[in-house]
């Protein structure tokens, strides 16, 4: 017998169907849920990591910029001591250049002229002064030419004024620059130091005066007495070389104890020369000692 069933199965099926559907939205939106706080968590974690990174260049950032305000700092107080030791370096090559500078001056006025003023401006010195006459000025122009320390003289003026009165019209307190009818205006040119020292015999580089060496003036002297001691050695007995004094006291053995002079050299004591006291070694001429040397080689 065929078996029918009125009951209504397809009303709990779809109720069924309904119910499952419900519960996999459910389980996909927890999980959509849950995946969209890990990716939140991620992207937190990350921007919080940027941020601290960004936190600490800032802070190396600022630490570099201090540290570069420093730099600049000890830069400007470089820059300010190597300003001054440049300018003590020119105080110190230039120290005694005004020493030299007035000591030229006062050598170089020849008589008839008188200095009134002097201006420097830079390396340029202009000198104005009163004068005799014009060739005056010219033999001036040349002593400056040859100083040493300065060059390039030139005459900016010379003009003859009136020698009782001065350019305000009053007159002149000096008697002896009255007398002098000619004003003039030169100028000169300072060179520097290396220049200086170059054009200055016996200078020293910082402008001191050189001090002579002693050695230069030893061999000079000792020349002519170091071959009058060995020319009776070659001609006379073996006595003959004790006779001079001992190599310590070169100065003496010429003029104490002159060669022994042979019969056969007449001329010997007409050539021999005076005694001369110590320390005059140098004035006596190297024939004197030569004469009766060769005597004794004949």
């Amino acid at each position: 017998m065929a078996r029918i069933n009125l009951l209504p199965w397809r009303a709990e099926r779809r109720k069924q169907r309904q119910r499952e559907f419900y519960a996999m939205l459910g389980m996909a939106a927890i999980g959509g849920l849950l995946l969209s706080l890990v990716i939140w968590f991620y992207y937190d974690r990350q921007v919080s990591g940027q941020m601290d990174r960004n936190a600490y260049l800032e802070a190396e950032i600022e630490k570099v910029k201090e540290q570069n305000k420093e730099i600049d700092r000890l830069d400007a107080q470089k820059e300010r001591l190597l300003a001054r030791k440049k300018v003590i370096e020119e105080l110190q090559a230039k120290r005694s250049q005004m020493v030299h500078l007035f000591d030229a001056l006062v050598r170089t006025i020849p008589d008839g002229l008188v200095l009134t003023a002097l201006k420097q401006e830079g390396d340029v010195l202009t000198l104005e002064g009163r004068t005799q006459s014009n060739a005056r000025v010219s033999a001036y122009m040349r002593n400056l030419e040859t100083s040493g320390w300065m060059t390039n003289p030139e005459l900016s003026i010379i003009e003859a004024r009136d020698p009782e009165k001065d350019k305000d019209g009053k007159v002149g307190p000096l008697a002896d620059i009255k007398a002098l009818p000619y004003v003039f205006v030169v100028k000169v040119k300072l060179p520097a130091q290396s220049e200086e020292v170059a054009g200055t015999p016996g200078l020293n580089a910082d402008g001191s005066v050189a001090t002579p060496a002693p050695p230069a003036v030893a061999p000079l002297a000792a020349g002519p007495d170091a071959a009058a001691p060995a020319a009776p050695a070659a001609g006379q007995p073996a006595a003959a070389p004790a006779a001079p004094a001992p190599a310590a006291a070169p100065v003496n053995a010429p003029a104490v104890t002159p060669a022994p002079a042979t019969p056969n050299q007449p001329a010997a004591p007409a050539a021999k020369p005076a005694p001369k006291p110590e320390g005059s070694r140098l004035a006596q001429p190297p024939q004197a000692f030569n004469a009766p040397l060769q005597g004794d080689r004949a």
